[in-house]
């Protein structure tokens, strides 16, 4: 795969996650909480979240030319933020916004030990974010655009998705490929009551890759939710659930679905061939008609935080570079795989040299079942191929 060589404009969620630490001797019988009392706490540990840093500084460390477009307050919140980018690349900053009429997102996230985690949200300027911000002097040299977690910014989900479509088309009248990430809907918030099948079929036609997880797609296209047993009970999903899943996504516009699945590995599905109009721009004919399981690597994991958006990150990077979808499957679960190894979303995260040349090693995939008998394993790449692929027959 030749190097990335267009920017990639990462635009959308942005935070800060307060995280107290408990005081050694703290357990789950004396974690409890009580109003009136004083608890002595740790050191705080103070880290970016969301779309904007995680796959944003993921593509960076993976050696991407990286634009970053999200919004912050002017407060002390904010100022972490940009600090946390800065200390990356000052670059990374030039793209951020900042408005003083608003507060910096941020979650303090309440984690004793043995207890689960209890966040306090402030979606602050995240909320007032609106797509028509974009202008035109950020999409400049940009090749790729992506777009993530529309159910966490009020104005991206309030007006059905028009302001996000207008983007997305005028990013593609620009010859700039899109890309969309998901975030799962709060179903007691505003964002729980949207339309979203509604909302995915205004948004979608101007897609070229969209990349949510199974979890989040089955709450917006199935009446059941996040709550039914195929979703919450951690199995594998069937290959038929996942093919009807993609193909709906696909019949609202999009180019190519990629369906995470957390220790299950990513699912893709493309539009056929004769759906020429569907396919993402700059990508080549080896992504119609494609039908795609891909394992994840074994490692020793130690955090799962911002692993999503660094697979994101994995598959972005192989897209602009030209990468088939084989290629491009097998670097992302690479790359999320290298995030689950470190404790935050991006420690983990190599150069894209050394993440190929670990894959070429002969890293070890988990060894899962065949999704079903009538998927082929694809030994040089070391993934699934599916009945719904044109080339069964052949390899990328």
């Amino acid at each position: 795969m030749p190097p990335v060589d267009r920017t990639i404009a990462v635009v959308g969620h942005i935070c800060l996650d307060v995280i107290p630490a408990f005081a050694s001797g703290v357990t789950s019988s004396n974690s409890r909480l009580e109003p009136g009392q004083l608890y002595l706490m740790g050191p705080v540990d103070c880290t970016t979240g969301g779309t904007v840093a995680n796959t944003g500084l993921a593509l960076h460390k993976l050696g991407a030319s990286v634009r970053l477009v999200g919004k912050v307050g002017d407060d002390l919140f904010g100022r972490a933020v940009l600090e946390v980018l800065s200390s990356a690349s000052p670059e990374l900053t030039t793209g951020m916004l900042v408005d003083a009429d608003e507060p910096t997102s941020y979650s303090i996230v309440i984690s004793p030990p043995g207890v689960d985690r209890t966040f306090l949200h402030c979606p602050g300027a995240n909320d007032s974010f609106c797509p028509s911000e974009v202008v035109d002097s950020a999409l400049a040299g940009v090749g790729l655009l992506h777009f993530g977690y529309p159910p966490l910014m009020r104005r991206v989900y309030d007006d059905g998705g028009r302001e996000l479509a207008a983007l997305f088309q005028r990013a593609r009248a620009r010859g700039i490929m899109t890309s969309l990430d998901m975030s799962m809907p709060d179903p007691n918030s505003p964002a729980g009551q949207v339309d979203w099948r509604d909302w995915l079929a205004r948004v979608l036609p101007h897609v070229d890759l969209y990349l949510p997880s199974f979890e989040e797609t089955r709450f917006m296209l199935t009446p059941a939710g996040p709550d039914s047993p195929a979703t919450s009970d951690g199995s594998r999903p069937t290959p038929e659930l996942l093919r009807t899943l993609a193909d709906q996504l696909i019949g609202f516009g999009a180019g190519v679905v990629v369906l995470k699945l957390g220790a299950w590995g990513l699912y893709l599905k493309s539009a056929e061939r004769e759906q020429a109009e569907k396919r993402p721009l700059q990508l080549g004919e080896s992504w119609s008609q494609r039908e795609l399981w891909a394992p994840c690597f074994e490692v020793n994991a130690s955090g799962t935080t911002g692993a999503g958006d660094c697979t994101i990150a994995g598959l972005l990077a192989a897209a602009a570079s030209g990468a088939a979808p084989a290629q491009a499957l097998v670097q992302a679960v690479a790359v999320g795989a290298c995030s689950v190894e470190a404790a935050d979303a991006t420690s983990g995260i190599r150069s894209l040299d050394e993440t190929r040349a670990r894959i070429a090693a002969g890293w070890r995939r988990r060894d899962d079942p065949p999704p079903a008998d009538d998927w082929r394993y694809d030994q040089a790449h070391g993934l699934w191929i599916g009945p719904g692929d044109e080339s069964l027959s052949q390899t990328d």
